[in-house]
């Protein structure tokens, strides 16, 4: 029981774990570079280079662009996550050369002797030499909900947790060795996105792909068949074909989810798997545990009240509350005015306290079999102190019973119905702080449209006071929760609709709850700090663990608050809103370009002419009207809750608005190319049709207008002003404004259609108001 010596720990095998929240820098790279469409435009450029003029092989520098800004981007969200990743994780108590010392997980190593607590996460495969009450949950491994005694001998496993008692086990199997690494390897390997956003751009990319392909052959060839420059053909055909390709569309969806985790890292916010990002904008019910969220972490005993003068009340509390190695915040609470116990009162058998059971008891042999828990748990409705611990409660005060009785129950698993024997010889009162910043924090949630539950394990009397207090809607109307439907899951969640503060919650309940509202179509999310709370984070659409909160809880959340603070949580769901904003005002930019592109393509080969514009034409056009505005886009604030059907609504919006914008250019290029102008006039022509169009496209995405907003639309318009007007710049991207008619012609086109495209996605209904 001494532990490792320094000599064996030096040799021995270490712990070591890749970290879930960030690839490597190999793969960062890869993932940047190596990509379809890097491949598809790499290709393009190669044939422009080698057939045409280098000025309309511009496009290629998207390949450096793209790659370069997704590793910075990256390598910044990387930086930050790693080390948020090191604060966050919890030390770990090993016994080492006879002494007990605080060690980093990474640092352990095959043959350590770990030592157990509650709330405390086992991070590698062991054998239990000693054992003190000792249970484990392992439901995150295996399912099973009850928690597993441990004796001496018996396996444990990584992933698992303990939720009660204490003790030691030998690490057997540490690293990638371990059962929850290799079960979770693939699993837990980061990814930017798993979501239906995610979902929805690679689909869009999927189809897009596929129509490329046919639409761009046909392309090719009706450019050979009506050109006799070969280098003309080829470079018209390209222009359209990387027109079709939403190349920044993947770029600026990674960019926005990268700046949000450096943004909240800045705020103490780890966010442990990136598609939480997207959970954060979704979310329409909060999930709060009262202890250590609407309270702060921590209590104060309050009073002793006896119930009974012939019994040693002080004794008794201070031996319980000095039983345990690992106290719990109301054992510690205790302690702080009983600092030991009294002389002889040794504890035999022990039960631990856990939250299924809301007591924990301790057999002091001559001096008796104490208990101490929640009163509605222990007490029968007639027993003395019943009615007192209940008009206690109502007032917010949390209160436990002190009884005594004859024996400990038999069957731990069913100690709540085997304790009608005990008899309350005292209450006891403590003191909880509420959070300074809490009735601030839910006013805000209640602003958003963010309905909050508040499931609570302690007496619904004093949640509810508690949540009235903060002003929480129903919050008097506090439901018990051992009398809620078991076997009726929408029952349950009917229930669940029309309350908001739930009291005596067991750890199951709260999974079953997180069940119900989901089943119900909400978007929910899970905040918690106890053991009690991981089953229900891990269920949750979105777990939200405190920074303070048990090494378990910050285990299975996809969002840790490093700085305990609940008022971080309005930060936090506004990033995620603001991110997924903006992606969607991204997409209808991107997929609105890709839109026109197919179109004028399909036109221009089945009617033979040539392509509108040329590819120097299209980056031109592209960087004022997309490139640079999108950058500002993905990163403006907004605080729109995200709705379902990213997919639907984006092509709502991105289809008319193309096929009118390639209208638009295909009519100005057509009406040109009628007269006696020449190649480059018409397709001059094309590109001011196409810049009007694709500017308004970009004034009806902005809404609503800001200043900032404004100064960068205005920016644009005179950026490509200049083009026309500065000689260099016309003739470096091929512009001849020299035919005013065709010119003015296109202008009124453009006003045509700009207008049509309003009318068009205000009929569609996707434009923000």
């Amino acid at each position: 029981m001494d532990g490792l010596t320094s000599a064996q720990v030096s040799g021995a095998k270490t712990n070591h774990v890749p970290r879930r929240s960030s690839r490597s820098f190999g793969a960062i790279i890869r993932a940047n570079v190596f990509t379809l469409f890097n491949l598809v435009i790499g290709l393009l450029w190669a044939l422009v280079l080698i057939f045409g003029a280098w000025q309309d092989g511009l496009f290629g520098l998207v390949i450096v662009a793209n790659s370069l800004i997704g590793i910075v981007q990256e390598l910044r969200a990387k930086r930050t996550l790693d080390k948020l990743a090191v604060i966050n994780e919890s030390p770990v108590t090993v016994r080492r050369d006879g002494r007990d010392q605080q060690l980093q997980p990474r640092q352990l190593v095959l043959g350590d002797l770990i030592l157990l607590g509650p709330g405390d996460r086992l991070l590698v495969d062991g054998e239990v030499v000693e054992s003190d009450g000792l249970e484990i949950d392992e439901s995150l491994l295996t399912g099973e909900e009850d928690p597993v005694h441990k004796r001496p001998g018996d396996e444990v496993l990584s992933g698992s947790f303990a939720v009660a008692g204490s003790g030691a086990f030998v690490a057997t199997k540490v690293g990638t060795d371990a059962y929850a690494v290799r079960l979770a390897e693939e699993a837990s390997r980061f990814h930017l996105a798993r979501s239906e956003l995610r979902d929805g751009v690679t689909n869009f990319i999927k189809y897009i792909t596929w129509l490329v392909i046919p639409i761009g052959a046909l392309l090719i060839y009706s450019q050979l068949r009506n050109s006799t420059d070969f280098g003309t053909a080829i470079t018209g055909a390209v222009a359209g074909i990387v027109t079709m390709i939403p190349e920044g569309l993947v770029l600026m969806t990674s960019i926005a989810f990268a700046v949000g985790v450096v943004r909240l890292g800045r705020r103490d916010c780890l966010v442990q798997e990136l598609p939480a990002i997207e959970g954060l904008a979704r979310v329409d019910v909060l999930c709060l545990d009262k202890t250590g969220t609407l309270t702060a972490g921590g209590m104060d005993l309050g009073e002793v009240l006896p119930l009974r003068d012939d019994q040693p009340i002080d004794d008794a509390l201070a031996a319980l509350a000095n039983v345990d190695h690992r106290p719990n915040a109301t054992a510690k609470a205790i302690q702080a005015r009983y600092r030991s116990a009294a002389d002889g009162w040794t504890a035999g058998e022990v039960v631990p306290f856990s939250s299924a059971r809301k007591w924990s008891g301790a057999d002091f042999g001559p001096h008796g079999v104490w208990l101490l828990g929640a009163p509605d748990v222990l007490l029968d409705r007639t027993a003395d102190g019943y009615e007192r611990a209940a008009e206690l409660a109502s007032t917010g005060t949390r209160v436990l019973a002190l009884c005594r009785t004859d024996s400990l129950p038999a069957a731990v698993e069913k100690a709540a119905s085997a304790t009608g024997g005990a008899e309350a010889v005292a209450l006891v009162t403590l003191k909880q702080r509420i959070r300074p910043d809490a009735h601030e924090t839910l006013r805000y949630f209640a602003e958003q449209g963010v309905t909050v539950k508040v499931l609570s394990g302690d007496n619904p009397d004093a949640v509810a006071a508690i949540a009235t207090g903060l002003e929480i809607p129903d919050g008097h109307r506090a439901i018990d929760a051992r009398s809620l439907p078991e076997n009726d899951p929408d029952k349950l969640a009917e229930l669940l609709d029309t309350h908001t503060v739930f009291g005596r919650v067991t750890p199951q309940q709260k999974r079953a709850f997180v069940g119900a509202l989901q089943s119900r179509g909400h978007t929910v999310a899970m905040t918690g700090d106890g053991v009690n709370d991981v089953l229900a984070l891990k269920d949750a659409d979105l777990g939200i663990a405190m920074g303070a909160g048990s090494p378990a809880t910050k285990a299975v959340a996809q969002v840790v608050l490093l700085d305990d603070r609940f008022a971080s949580l309005p930060y936090v769901v506004g990033e995620g809103r603001r991110v997924l904003a903006n992606i969607e005002r991204v997409s209808n930019l991107f997929l609105t370009k890709t839109f026109y592109a197919i179109a004028l393509s399909l036109l221009t080969g089945v009617l033979g002419l040539m392509f509108p514009f040329a590819p120097r034409h299209s980056t031109l056009v592209n960087a004022l009207t997309i490139g640079i505005p999108a950058f500002v886009l993905a990163l403006a604030p907004t605080l729109e809750r995200a709705k379902p059907g990213f997919v639907p609504r984006v092509l709502r919006f991105a289809v008319p608005a193309g096929v009118l914008c390639a209208a638009a250019v295909f009519l100005s290029f057509w009406a040109a190319h009628t007269g006696t102008s020449t190649l480059t006039e018409d397709r001059t022509s094309g590109v001011i049709a196409l810049f009007l169009t694709t500017w308004w496209v970009l004034i009806l995405i902005t809404k609503p207008l800001t200043l900032g907003r404004l100064a960068m639309i205005a920016a644009m318009a005179g950026l490509f002003a200049l083009s026309l007007a500065i000689p260099f710049v016309r003739h470096f991207f091929a512009l001849e404004p020299d035919d005013l008619s065709n010119d003015l012609t296109a202008v009124g086109i453009s006003v045509v259609a700009s207008a049509a495209i309003s009318v068009a996605v205000k009929l569609a209904g996707t434009l923000r108001p």
